[in-house]
C-alpha cells in the first residue's frame, strides 16, 4: 500500500495528471462559473432598470462592493425565482463565487455543488475504491493549495486522507480506519488537515492534544506542537482539545481549543503570540481568519452561533437566529469575497450563506432537519470549502506552513 501511494503521490510536485483528464474537471467547474456568470448579469441588468430604491426592490448598503450589492442585496421577488437545480426557495445563486465543496459526513461522500444546486462531481463513486479501501465520515475537506488534490479528515475513522480529484483515488492514508492512537501511524480524531505548498499536512489532533504534521509518503509524524495527553491551556505549550489550525495573512496560525473557549496565536515555529476567548461562546469551533485582526468562528452548540471578533476577544457581529432558522451545531464558517459567509449547519443538514448586513440566509443547499442522500439533500455535513480559485489554501498559498 505504501508503494502505491507514493507511486500516486503525485500532487507533490504537479507532474502525472493527464491533459484529458484536467481538463475534464475543470469543464466541469467552467460550466457552474458560466452559471453564474450569466445569473449575476441577469442580476445586474435588472437592477438598472429599476427606477428608484424607494420601490423596496433593492436595499443598499454603501460600504460593501458593486458586486456585493447586485447579488446579495436584490428584491425579494428575484430571490423567489426556483433556480435550476436543488436549492432552499429564494436562493440566490449570485452569492457564491463559485462552486462549494461539502463533507457529507453521514452520507460517507464528498460533493462539488454549484451555485445553482446542481451536483458537479462527487467522491467516491462505484469503483473509486481499491478493494479493501473505505471512505467513511468525511469530517473536513479542503482543496490543496493546487487545486488538483482534496484533503479529507475522518475524524471518527481516525484518518486523514488525500484524494485525487481528478483520477478520483486516495492516493495517501495517514492513521488507521477505525483504530484510534498516539503511537507512530496513529490519530484520536484528527480535525481540519490542510496540504501546504511544500506538501507538508497541518492538522489537529483533538484526544491527543496536539498539533500534527506529517510530510507524504512518510507514516510516521514529521513533528508535534503540544505534548500528547496533556490536555490544559498554555500557550505555545499544551493545548485544550485543539480542533483547528489555519493559516494567517502575516504567516501565523490560529489554533482553536474546545477546552476553556481559547483561541491561539502561534508564530513560526510554534512562538507563542496571544490568545483569548471567542466572545460567548462553549464550544468554540474552527476559528479562522477573516480579515487582518479579526476572526471569524462558530459556536457548536444548540442553538449555535457564527460571530466574528479582534485579536483582543471584542465582538464585532455575531449570527445567533432563533425559530426555523436556528443553527443547530455549526462547525465551520469561512468568509466569501462579497463579506457573506458561508458555513454548514450540521445537525440542520445544510449548508448555507448569511448575510451579515441583514442576518439573513440567503442561499441553502439541504433541507433543514431532513437529513437524506437525494439529490438537494444532506446528513450532517460537517465541512465545507470553496472550489478554486477561491479555496482556503490558494487564498493562504503563499502563508500557509506548518507552524
Amino acid at each position: 500500500m505504501a508503494n502505491r501511494c507514493w507511486r500516486h503521490v503525485l500532487w507533490l510536485t504537479g507532474a502525472g495528471v493527464t491533459d484529458e483528464r484536467r481538463e475534464a474537471i475543470t469543464r466541469r467547474r467552467v460550466v457552474a462559473v458560466a452559471v453564474t456568470v450569466i445569473s449575476l448579469a441577469a442580476l445586474i441588468t435588472l437592477v438598472q432598470g429599476l427606477a428608484s430604491p424607494s420601490r423596496g426592490d433593492l436595499a443598499v448598503h454603501h460600504d460593501r462592493s458593486t458586486r456585493a450589492r447586485a447579488s446579495s442585496h436584490v428584491s425579494t421577488s428575484t430571490r423567489h425565482q426556483p433556480p435550476d437545480g436543488e436549492l432552499r426557495a429564494g436562493s440566490d445563486p449570485s452569492v457564491l463565487p463559485g462552486p462549494v465543496l461539502i463533507a457529507d459526513r453521514d452520507n460517507n461522500r464528498l460533493l462539488e455543488v454549484s451555485p445553482t444546486g446542481q451536483v458537479l462531481w462527487r467522491f467516491p463513486e462505484p469503483g473509486d475504491l481499491v478493494p479493501g479501501q473505505s471512505f467513511k465520515l468525511p469530517d473536513d475537506a479542503f482543496y490543496s493549495p493546487n487545486g488538483r488534490e482534496v484533503v479529507v479528515t475522518q475524524e471518527d475513522d481516525f484518518v486523514i486522507s488525500v484524494v485525487d480529484a481528478t483520477h478520483r483515488r486516495i492516493v495517501f492514508r495517514y492513521g488507521h480506519p477505525g483504530v484510534s492512537g498516539s503511537e507512530p501511524g496513529y490519530l484520536h480524531n484528527p480535525d481540519d488537515a490542510l496540504l501546504t505548498l511544500g506538501g507538508a499536512i497541518l492538522a489537529a489532533d483533538i484526544k491527543n492534544c496536539r498539533l500534527v504534521v506529517i510530510r507524504p509518503p512518510a507514516h510516521h509524524l514529521t513533528h508535534q506542537l503540544g505534548e500528547t495527553g496533556n490536555c490544559t491551556h498554555e500557550l505555545g505549550v499544551s493545548y485544550g482539545s485543539p480542533n483547528g489550525a489555519f493559516p494567517m495573512t502575516g504567516g501565523d496560525t490560529v489554533v482553536t481549543e474546545i477546552n476553556g473557549d481559547w483561541i491561539d496565536v502561534l508564530g513560526r515555529e510554534g512562538r507563542p503570540v496571544t490568545d483569548t476567548h471567542p466572545p460567548g461562546f462553549s464550544y468554540p469551533s474552527d476559528t479562522n481568519e477573516l480579515r487582518l485582526g479579526v476572526f471569524l468562528s462558530v459556536d457548536y452548540t444548540d442553538p449555535g452561533a457564527i460571530e466574528t471578533f479582534t485579536a483582543a476577544g471584542r465582538l464585532l457581529w455575531r449570527y445567533e437566529p432563533t425559530g426555523a432558522d436556528a443553527l443547530d451545531q455549526p462547525s465551520l464558517a469561512l468568509p466569501l469575497p462579497n463579506g457573506d459567509v458561508l458555513a454548514n449547519d450540521d445537525k440542520n443538514d445544510r449548508v448555507i450563506v448569511i448575510d451579515p448586513h441583514t442576518n439573513r440566509i440567503v442561499w441553502q443547499y439541504g433541507h433543514t432537519h431532513q437529513p437524506g442522500s437525494r439529490p438537494g439533500y444532506l446528513a450532517n455535513p460537517d465541512g465545507v470549502d470553496l472550489a478554486p480559485p477561491y479555496s482556503l489554501t490558494m487564498r493562504f498559498a503563499h502563508s500557509l506552513r506548518a507552524p
